[in-house]
């Protein structure tokens, strides 16, 4: 992880480039709509996701209840705003105006919020997660491989009881669980043996001084953190929520002079710059940093997810934690914790478990940066380019395809350097040591390299799973 002090000319550089929450704001423009009701309809805008992301916000604050949902069609680049059906009023006209996508659908959100709270009451059994599809209109439900017999006729059942087109239910392979040991990036003792998990973005706390956020149920698991398996600790948990409304941590470095930069290590040295907080959109590509498996990417299926994962405390428990982003972006043991966030540096995301692994695939679930900053008061970001302590000053492209082996950062989600580049996620795994590569002591306890002070190479060198095996391409910097 990288922590260290920075010049006084690089500090003054970070120190204005970050970012305040969110993006500008899209107007809309008002309807142009005859006497009799009838209006010529704009064509849908093309739309950047985290564009399409904001109008979506401001639609659903002015269709009210005729809203039901929306997402982003990454073909067309097209938001898709759905409605209810006859509710074609001068409201939805303003939507067309604006330039989204209307479709008219039966459910309302109210009705699928509805829907979502009897599952809650009749159907909270570990192994099983429901979120909102926009693009079907209905209750997506997830049942993991631990769900059979009389919990199988219960999560059904109680589906049924919704009523015909209100949701689907399907059966993933693995098992939902946190992913929390086994990665490279930040370390605790906890009962039992060690902990690791992966960093997600730095930022500031309300009283000013320098932290970051992880996982909440890394910041359950233990109270100190380190940069390295034996080394002393250099942070400390503040507020850590799990489960609940959430699975995020507030950890303040115990060195107020810590200034750490606000991007995202992607592997060989490379960088993306963390420039904003953004609300997910179902259907936008989005990038997932892990100190296991590296750097992946998929697409948003759902949002204000509830997942419910087999308690690691009581055998007989149930965790679950609301409100979380449902992709199909792969995760493993190790990744908790990890950045998610999309190619034009906005921060969505902290890895919060799944079920599957990347070589199988499954569901990854995701903690919105946006409440975890309103909840805990941080703001993203306590420096910008400099900040790292990655591989120098230059600028040039890069291309992470030649291998995940050699890789400065397995999962430290702050380190790099100042190179301007490309990378293309379509790497593999290569020669190197460490990540992935376990020792079997305590939990997820790994031999690999530790997530140190660097001095541009290593951050874990890696010879775990590859950093992806798609072909989406992602700017950064090295």
């Amino acid at each position: 992880m990288s922590h260290k002090r920075i010049p006084k000319r690089k500090a003054a550089i970070a120190a204005g480039s970050v970012a305040a929450l969110g993006a500008a704001a899209i107007l809309l423009p008002h309807a142009n709509a005859s006497q009799d009701g009838s209006s010529t309809n704009a064509a849908p805008r093309v739309l950047k996701a985290t564009d399409a992301s904001n109008l979506a916000s401001q639609l659903q604050n002015l269709l009210g209840d005729a809203f039901a949902g929306s997402y982003y069609d990454s073909g067309t680049q097209q938001l898709v705003v759905n409605v209810i059906s006859g509710d074609k009023n001068n409201v939805v006209v303003q939507a067309e105006k604006a330039g989204a996508k209307v479709r008219e659908v039966k459910n309302s959100l109210a009705a699928l919020k509805a829907g979502a709270q009897t599952l809650k009451a009749k159907a909270t059994i570990p192994g099983t997660a429901w979120a909102i599809d926009p693009k079907t209109n209905k209750l997506a439900v997830t049942a993991d491989s631990t769900v059979t017999g009389a919990k199988w006729d219960r999560l059904t059942s109680t589906v049924k009881s919704l009523g015909a087109d209100m949701a689907t239910v399907k059966k993933s392979s693995g098992t939902f669980k946190t992913k929390v040991s086994g990665g490279d990036a930040i370390f605790a003792q906890a009962q039992g043996g060690t902990v690791r998990c992966s960093l997600g973005f730095n930022v500031k706390a309300s009283d000013g001084s320098p932290a970051f956020l992880t996982a909440g149920h890394c910041g359950v698991a233990a109270k100190q953190w380190s940069d390295s398996e034996t080394g002393q600790p250099i942070a400390t948990v503040d507020q850590a929520t799990f489960p609940g409304d959430g699975d995020f941590s507030l950890v303040k470095y115990d060195d107020p002079n810590t200034q750490a930069a606000s991007e995202v290590n992607t592997g060989d040295g490379k960088t993306v710059q963390i420039t904003q907080a953004a609300d997910a959109t179902v259907g936008e590509t989005v990038f997932r940093m892990g100190s296991t498996t590296g750097l992946h990417d998929g697409q948003v299926t759902g949002l204000d997810a509830t997942v419910n994962f087999q308690s690691e405390t009581d055998p007989n428990g149930v965790d679950t934690v609301t409100g979380l982003i449902q992709t199909n972006v792969c995760a493993e043991a190790g990744d908790s914790g990890g950045s998610l966030f999309t190619q034009d540096g906005s921060a969505v995301g902290m890895t919060s478990g799944g079920s599957g692994d990347c070589t199988n695939g499954g569901e990854t679930f995701f903690q919105p940066v946006t409440t975890a900053l309103q909840a805990t008061g941080a703001t993203l970001g306590d420096g910008g380019a400099g900040a790292g302590a990655g591989a120098g000053d230059q600028a040039g492209t890069a291309d992470p395809s030649a291998s995940a082996g050699d890789q400065a950062g397995g999962g430290d989600a702050v380190g790099g350097g100042d190179q301007v580049g490309t990378a293309d996620p379509s790497a593999t795994a290569s020669d190197g040591a460490g990540v992935g590569d376990q020792s079997g002591n305590g939990v997820g306890d790994q031999s690999g390299a530790g997530v140190g002070d660097q001095s541009g190479a290593g951050v874990g060198d890696q010879s775990g799973t590859g950093a992806d095996d798609g072909s989406s391409s992602l700017t950064g910097s090295q």
